[in-house]
């Protein structure tokens, strides 16, 4: 809340342990999603009364969970909510018009997706005339950083996820999952040199994608986009046609937020 959001507010209707809360919830951050009671107290500069007892409740309120030992971290449900906020800012509003030409050109499913702390959240889709939908995948679902085009792309283009993603034991969705480390490096490396992922049934049986990242002025990964759908319909020469488009799109979405 800005001081200008302040103004006219009567005191007595400000609850200040709610404002306590949201002072402990905006302590996690991408670089630190695990924080232990001594963190919180020196972040805050709350006691370590006042902050046990706020952890306790956000806990009970599925806000937040224990992390890997005596740590806290944020669970998915912030996160959703935030990304129905994240979707009425420029980055949803400079992607629409690449979003609904992408379905509207090849009849599949169009994605923006942002990076999240424990993986890629979906912000936004367009749906194509195809009959064949894949409907697993809506605004505010979290998906792996390991699986599907557009994660994969995100985990390719950041040293800070990849030594994070690439520590843990890695889930296994399909066959087609890569779980091996080395061998994942080795897909993210290529990644980096084409500029873009296409998927493969790696995380649901039946969907192939082609995503590509979307940069900021800054030069830093903000978004990717991609393109879903049937497996078979990823092939050949309508493939080559997927990733040219799917480029060109993330291309001029990024030019377009200074890049």
């Amino acid at each position: 809340m800005t001081p200008d959001d302040r103004e006219g507010v009567d005191p007595k209707n400000v609850v200040v342990s709610v404002l306590k809360a949201c002072q402990l919830m905006e302590c996690f951050t991408r670089e630190k999603p695990n924080l232990t009671l001594a963190d919180l107290t020196v972040a805050t500069g709350m006691n370590k009364t006042t902050v046990h007892r706020l952890a306790a409740t956000l806990i009970q309120a599925g806000w937040l969970t224990r992390g890997e030992g005596a740590t806290y971290r944020l669970t998915m449900r912030p996160f959703r909510v935030g990304a129905v906020a994240l979707a009425e800012l420029s980055l949803r509003s400079e992607a629409v018009p690449f979003l609904r030409g992408l379905a509207d050109r090849f009849g599949d499913t169009a994605y923006l997706m942002i990076p999240g702390p424990d993986g890629a959240v979906c912000v936004d889709i367009f749906q194509g005339n195809n009959p064949v939908r894949v409907n697993t995948v809506g605004v505010g679902t979290v998906l792996p950083y390991h699986t599907a085009a557009g994660p994969v792309v995100m985990l390719a283009f950041s040293d800070e996820l990849r030594e994070r993603w690439l520590a843990r034991t890695l889930d296994q969705y399909t066959s087609n999952t890569l779980v091996d480390a080395p061998s994942l490096k080795d897909r993210l490396d290529k990644i980096v040199r084409d500029g873009y992922a296409i998927s493969e049934e790696d995380y649901l049986y039946g969907v192939g994608a082609v995503a590509a990242p979307v940069f900021d002025a800054q030069g830093e990964l903000v978004a990717t986009l991609s393109l879903g759908g049937v497996n078979d319909g990823f092939r050949g020469s309508r493939l080559l046609e997927i990733i040219e488009a799917v480029l060109s799109s993330s291309r001029e979405l990024s030019s377009r937020l200074g890049h």
